[in-house]
């Protein structure tokens, strides 16, 4: 026995023991607090029940009778959806997400216009889902009435306002459902929910027989778990024409914007460039500075930027535009509501409670110029888009907060989420949230927004693009991490704009040297061969010119420059034929193209 005890003691001794020890026990621990989460997430969805607790009320509004033939069949028939507590239905009272509203206000005496054109079309009503209260929340929690539980991660919010709505979709319950969305209340629990979200153009879509939040900013979207959905939902909403002409979509990949995310950009660059790669009719990707155009183009933001006092990555000129989105909500709330809350005096929880004394001890005399904000914006976008521009950004910063988080990162989430959601918001344009599935466990997404009134354009986006997207996620997902090349491409970036510089100021050697420099930091880029190629032919290096365009349309086969460039290459070195392909290869993906045009018209007579 004391021959064990002496073993036991010089193994006690040894530090590494003690390592080994602690190392087990650290393991032990991990794997039951693991385990303890799975648990809590299963006891969570199992104590809500079957419907994740994603409704305040259910009842059924059936379908209105199919037209007898030859009609054609309705659109929605078949499809069920679910509505968010905003919307009234008859001999219902709208509750707004709240008891305090709901005691004190009476039945609806008709049925929102919106539901009913659903109805109309064929599709069945099965209930209406819980809200944040009077709208006022990005998280979907709603103590009173419980939060409904995010599918995707039960231990996590599912986003908010509209978190039953999107729930219900998420979790099968009905095949779309309506929701409303002034601040992001739509598009955050559709990335969180991993559904697809719609926020249309501002004005699009009835509101009558809907409670606002803020006129200037709420719009009603919708949410769907395929693309079909979606679209079929849209075209009945917005009364679209079923054919319009094909136009071509130009790209634009907001650099700026994904700086924010916690997602590493090369992966959304990689997912969307490779997507695009395999669609007809569509422009590379164009990389741009979004929040610059802005500062630039929307001057009545500069009195906002003072109370903008933090300044992340650069984007000092949206952290004004939440700023602005946030004033003009609670203008607008404390118009319609004021005398409601006075005479009342509603008892909400706390977040609630400290979103309507803000919103009624707001001040509405810079009210003029937070409309003429709105519209600069709805200009600027306007000027960047056009009518072929589709511009992508991340639908939100962060990942979905764990259920009850602390205020204080609660209130950094709302900062970077607010930031990012202004943009649609203020300009009133239409935006689509697509999910890409996880990353680290999170549900990530990007959205795309159109200019205002490009609703078709934008939902043939989604129908076009949502299975491509959907093709490089499982690839990316089943393949060895992407390399991290921030640091290069940042790099290398800033060597192409010195390139662009010395260019334009006709010094062709110098822009030959930065173009080289760039790529042999980053040898994928079609871009920099390219613009080599410009500064080669002002030289007169002809062949130099023709190899760098064809390793630029190696790279991307639909660079319109490069097989310009490579034919006034060839047509230089007397390469008529092979100029002439080029030409036509350029004005296949670019019919109007002027100068194409004219050479083709120019070979073709030299060759005869």
């Amino acid at each position: 026995m004391s021959k064990q005890m002496q073993a036991v003691k010089s193994g006690m001794s040894n530090p590494k023991a003690w390592v080994i020890i602690g190392l087990t026990v650290a393991g032990i621990v991990i794997i039951a607090e693991t385990r303890r989460r799975r648990k809590k997430g299963r006891l969570r969805v199992k104590a809500i029940g079957e419907d994740f607790g994603a409704f305040a009320d259910k009842f059924e509004l059936l379908p209105y009778p199919q037209p007898p033939p030859p009609a054609l069949k309705q659109p929605l028939a078949g499809l069920t959806f679910a509505i968010k507590d905003v919307f009234d239905v008859k001999g219902y009272v709208t509750g707004f997400g709240s008891s305090e509203w709901t005691k004190t206000h009476e039945a609806a005496g008709k049925t929102a216009v919106v539901v009913t054109a659903l109805l109309k079309n064929g599709a069945k009503c099965i209930g209406r889902t819980v809200m944040d209260e009077l709208s006022f929340g990005l998280t979907g929690e709603n103590t009173e009435y419980g939060t409904p539980v995010n599918p995707s991660m039960p231990t996590h919010i599912p986003g908010g306002s509209s978190s039953g709505s999107a729930v219900a979709v998420a979790a099968e319950l009905a095949d779309f459902s309506l929701a409303t969305d002034a601040t992001g209340c739509v598009r955050i629990p559709a990335s969180f929910c991993s559904v697809l979200g719609y926020r249309p153009s501002h004005g699009a879509v009835s509101v009558v027989g809907v409670l606002p939040n803020s006129p200037s900013l709420d719009t009603v979207g919708w949410f769907a778990r395929d693309p079909s959905t979606l679209c079929r939902v849209g075209h009945v909403l917005l009364q679209l024409k079923t054919v319009e002409p094909k136009r071509t979509r130009r790209i634009l990949f907001s650099d700026d914007l994904f700086q924010l995310s916690k997602v590493p950009v090369q992966k959304f660059v990689y997912i969307v460039s490779k997507a695009v790669e395999k669609l007809s009719g569509y422009h590379p990707p164009k990389h741009i500075n979004f929040s610059q155009h802005i500062a630039s183009s929307v001057p009545s933001l500069k009195g906002f930027q003072e109370q903008s006092t933090t300044r992340q990555n650069g984007i000092s000129a949206l952290k004004a535009l939440s700023s602005a989105m946030l004033s003009l909500q609670r203008c607008e709330f404390k118009t319609n509501y004021e005398e409601w809350v006075d005479s009342v005096k509603p008892r909400f929880r706390y977040h609630t409670t400290d979103c309507v004394q803000t919103a009624i001890n707001t001040s509405s005399e810079n009210i003029k110029t937070l409309y003429k904000v709105r519209n600069e914006m709805r200009a600027a976008l306007r000027d960047l888009l056009k009518e072929d521009g589709i511009l992508v950004i991340p639908t939100i910063a962060d990942h979905p907060l764990a259920l009850n988080m602390k205020k204080r990162l609660c209130a950094e989430f709302y900062d970077r989420a607010l930031t990012l959601q202004s943009i649609s918001s203020m300009s009133g344009c239409c935006q689509a949230v697509i999910p890409l599935g996880k990353h680290d466990g999170f549900p990530i997404s990007i959205s795309l927004i159109a200019f205002h009134g490009a609703d078709k354009f934008l939902l043939d986006t989604v129908l076009d693009m949502y299975s491509s997207l959907q093709e490089q996620v499982s690839i990316v997902s089943n393949s060895a991490p992407l390399p991290d090349t921030n640091g290069n491409m940042d790099a290398s970036e800033l060597l192409k704009e010195k390139g662009n510089a010395a260019y334009k100021g006709r010094q062709w050697n110098k822009a030959v040297n930065y173009y080289s420099e760039a790529i042999k930091l980053i040898e994928t880029n079609a871009t920099y061969y390219c613009n080599r190629a410009a500064a080669y032919l002002e030289l007169g290096c002809f062949r130099q010119a023709e190899e760098d365009c064809t390793k630029a349309i190696s790279l991307d086969k639909k660079n319109v420059k490069a097989y310009l460039r490579r034919g006034a290459a060839r047509e230089s070195l007397l390469c008529y034929k092979e100029a002439l392909q080029d030409f036509k290869h350029a004005l296949v993906l670019e019919p109007q193209n002027k100068y194409a045009s004219t050479a083709e018209k120019r070979l073709r007579k030299l060759l005869s």
